[in-house]
């Protein structure tokens, strides 16, 4: 009898652990990459004394994103960032800020310097609809362009009837309600996002119409008392005619950008921001030809009731150069310094001495060859220029820039890029000082990355 019951219990155990095997498959995808960056400058300031030196460094990230697939239509979906650090590099001190997050992750840098989870939501597709609920990616829309991707805690949900997909999702961008880790005396001050978007897709394309609905009311209670409250509509559309890809997107945003409560002193203000693009790329292999045009409005410093930049910009995604706004040398580097706190930011975000936004025109015209399936060798000539200056600064133009980059796939998997940029700096770094000189700045850079 006992050995009946200790066979029986053997069996049932088997069993059990081969349910649980069964119920639960496991998918792992994700890129790895190391690279190594040489900038000739760390200032765009010359001759001051305090001019940036060179520098050059290595650094690295690793990101898996694995989905737990339940049933088929019941997953989890998880993803971490881990080892993002510089080879032997000093770590962050994460006493000195504690709570800023990292610029598209869910912790903090010192986090993802060793290992911080970004993603864990559920995806269910249901007979009404695909339901996400969870911390997911936020902040992408559309194009490339104008997008900032970061985690955040969302409802979202979507429904596709043939080739059309409505979407709606809540966002919490923030939060400042009372809690164990949090201490508050006020409601309602956290920043709400709420999206509604239609997609119709064809085989060669697609076209999309999103409305955001922006209630950022943190400010309530940190000061100076006001609510942001505005509309974005962001239409866009992506499409292949023949040899060419085409991209294009126009966002703009209105309503308040500071609606005062009634018992705090301030003027409101009206936002009225506008930011848009078109990418065209047109292949003849071996050879391909590409133009990119992109603005963003800047805020004007004589109308002080109305706010016409600083919302908008061409988002930390989109990186059109290797110096000029490209987020990864802002987050590996820091932001090129002018004078007068001008700056060379990503996504044409660039600030001015009075602190308003001057927005941006930007041109770029690119040429590539693949002279071999695997090696892929582009040029680019950008040029770039403030929409409006801000008070006191001198020039509008931020520069022209040379790039060229070479790719070449060692497997399907694996590739390696080489890559040179001249930045020819522009007088609007001069800030306000008409004897200031700016110089010129370049950077080699190298990157091996793999994908699985």
């Amino acid at each position: 009898m006992k050995r009946f019951w200790l066979v029986l219990l053997s069996l049932g155990l088997v069993l059990a652990f081969s349910a649980s095997a069964m119920a639960v498959d496991v998918k792992f995808s994700g890129e790895f990459y190391a690279a190594g960056m040489y900038l000739d400058k760390t200032k765009l300031t010359k001759d001051t004394g305090t001019d940036g030196a060179s520098t050059a460094f290595y650094y690295q990230r690793l990101r898996v994103q694995t989905d737990f697939i339940v049933s088929p239509g019941l997953k989890l979906v998880t993803r971490f960032d881990a080892m993002e650090r510089i080879w032997g590099g000093d770590r962050t001190d994460p006493s000195k800020a504690p709570t800023t997050l990292a610029t598209d992750s869910a912790g903090t840098r010192a986090e993802t310097e060793n290992i911080a989870i970004d993603w864990a939501y559920i995806d269910y597709a249901s007979p009404i609809g695909t339901f996400n609920v969870g911390y997911m990616n936020y902040g992408a829309t559309g194009t490339v362009f104008g997008n900032s991707s970061k985690p955040v805690g969302r409802i979202k949900y979507s429904y596709a009837i043939g080739p059309a997909t409505i979407n709606a999702a809540y966002s919490k961008v923030m939060d400042k309600s009372f809690s164990a880790v949090t201490s508050s005396t006020a409601t309602d001050a956290d920043q709400d996002v709420y999206q509604v978007e239609g997609v119709y897709t064809w085989k060669d394309g697609k076209v999309g119409l999103a409305v955001n609905y922006y209630r950022y009311a943190d400010t309530r209670v940190t000061g100076p008392n006001y609510t942001k409250n505005y509309y974005q509509f962001t239409p866009y559309a992506i499409a292949k005619i023949g040899p060419v890809a085409l991209q294009a997107e126009l966002i703009y945003a209105t309503g308040k950008a500071k609606e005062y409560d009634g018992f705090a002193p301030g003027t409101d203000k009206t936002l009225s921001n506008l930011a848009g693009w078109i990418d065209a790329t047109a292949t003849f292999a071996p050879v391909y030809f590409g133009g990119t045009f992109a603005y963003i409005s800047g805020d004007d410093p004589n109308t002080l009731d109305k706010e016409e930049g600083g919302t908008l910009s061409g988002g930390t995604d989109w990186n059109p150069c290797l110096i000029m706004f490209n987020q990864d040398l802002a987050y590996w580097l820091g932001t090129l310094q002018g004078y007068n706190s001008t700056s060379n930011a990503s996504g044409m975000g660039a600030k001015g001495s009075s602190l308003t936004a001057p927005g941006a025109w930007f041109g770029q015209g690119r040429v590539g060859v693949r002279p071999i399936p695997v090696l892929d060798i582009m040029a680019s000539l950008s040029y770039a220029t403030a929409d409006k200056k801000p008070l006191g600064v001198l020039s509008n133009t931020f520069g022209w820039e040379v790039d060229v980059t070479g790719t070449y796939k060692l497997t399907n998997n694996l590739s390696y890029m080489l890559g040179g940029a001249y930045f020819f700096t522009g007088d609007y770094y001069k800030g306000i000082g008409a004897s200031n000189v700016v110089q010129n700045d370049f950077m080699l850079i190298n990157k091996l990355t793999l994908t699985f």
